[in-house]
C-alpha cells in the first residue's frame, strides 16, 4: 500500500485516495485472474471503498485489453435489481465496458475453461443508431436503432463472488461474454417495461421476470448509462450495444449447458457452454 493517512483540519484522520501505483496493481491483479481463470481476493480495501478509483481501475483494465482487433463495442448496466442493490448497500446501478472479444454468436460456444464461476442472465439490448449528443430522454431514445434479446454471461474474478460495489466496478462490472438474438424491434410501439422473460437451462425454467424488474423499465437503465458515460467523457456512439440489465434472477452456468431465453416481442436467444474446460 502506497497511500498514507492524512490529517483533516479538525484533527481527525482522513485516508487519502489510492495512488496511481495502487490502481495499477489492482488492475494487474484482476487482469491476472482474468487471464488465468484463477480468482483473487476482494480489492475494496485496497481501493479504500472509493467508487471513482474503482472506475479508474476498470478503465486501466479496458485500456490493457483494447487493440485494433479488440475494440470497444458498448456498455453493460449492472445492479439494476433492487434486491441486488440492497445486498451491496448501494442505491444506483453500475456499468462496464463491452469489447468485441466478449461477443459470441448463437452458433458459438461459451468457453467454460476461460471462466471461474459463471452465471447467466437475460436482458434487453439497445443498439444505438447514432451518437448520443444530449442525454435528455427524447434525445437518447431517438438515438436508438432497435432493441434485441440478449444473454449476458457474468463472472467474478473475485473468489466466491465475495464482492461489494467497488469490487465489481473495478472488475468491469463482472462482465465476461454476451450473446445477441436475431429478433429486433424499434421503440416505436415496443414497450420494454412490459416485456415478459422466461429463461431455461437444459429445458428447465431457471428464471423469469419482466422489463419492470430492471430499474422499473430497461429504458431507465439506458438513460442512466447515457448520462453517466457522457459525464465521464465517453458518450454512447452509433453502433454501440447497451445491455440494460437482468430481467430476472441470474442462474449458475455449467459445462454443457444449453440456455434459451424468450423475451416478449423479441423472440429467443440461445447460448451453449462447452462440455469440457478447453
Amino acid at each position: 500500500m502506497t497511500h498514507q493517512p492524512t490529517t483533516a483540519s479538525d484533527g481527525g484522520t482522513v485516508t487519502a485516495r489510492p495512488s496511481p501505483a495502487d490502481l495499477r496493481n489492482v488492475a494487474n491483479t484482476l487482469l491476472g485472474a482474468l487471464k488465468t481463470a484463477r480468482p483473487c481476493g476482494p480489492v475494496r480495501d485496497i481501493l479504500e471503498a472509493d467508487l471513482d478509483s474503482a472506475y479508474e481501475v476498470q478503465e486501466l483494465i479496458i485500456q490493457s485489453r483494447v487493440s485494433v482487433r479488440n475494440r470497444r463495442v458498448g456498455r453493460k448496466v449492472g445492479l439494476t435489481a433492487p434486491a441486488v442493490q440492497r445486498q451491496l448497500g448501494v442505491n444506483q446501478p453500475d456499468f462496464g465496458v463491452l469489447l468485441s472479444d466478449m461477443q459470441l454468436g448463437e452458433d458459438e460456444q461459451i468457453p467454460q475453461g476461460a471462466l471461474i464461476a459463471p452465471r447467466i442472465e437475460a436482458e434487453i439490448a439497445f443498439i444505438m443508431g447514432r451518437d448520443v449528443e444530449a442525454t435528455d430522454r427524447d434525445s437518447v431514445l431517438a438515438a436508438v436503432d432497435y432493441v434485441a434479446p440478449s444473454l449476458e454471461i457474468v463472472d467474478s474474478r473475485i473468489a466466491g463472488w465475495d464482492i461489494g460495489i467497488v469490487d465489481t466496478v473495478a472488475d468491469n462490472a463482472s462482465s465476461a461474454y454476451f450473446v445477441l438474438g436475431k429478433g429486433k424491434a424499434t421503440l416505436n410501439g415496443y414497450a420494454p417495461a412490459g416485456a415478459e422473460m422466461v429463461m431455461t437451462i437444459n429445458g428447465q425454467e431457471v428464471s423469469k421476470g419482466t422489463g419492470a424488474d430492471c430499474l422499473g423499465d430497461p429504458v431507465n437503465a439506458l438513460l442512466w448509462v447515457a448520462e453517466t458515460a457522457a459525464a465521464l467523457g465517453r458518450p454512447l456512439r452509433a453502433g454501440e450495444i447497451v445491455l440494460s440489465g437482468a430481467l430476472g434472477p441470474m442462474a449458475p452456468l455449467n459445462a454443457g449447458d444449453i440456455v434459451e431465453a424468450r423475451i416478449g416481442g423479441l423472440g429467443t436467444v440461445t447460448a451453449t457452454v462447452t462440455k469440457d474446460p478447453s
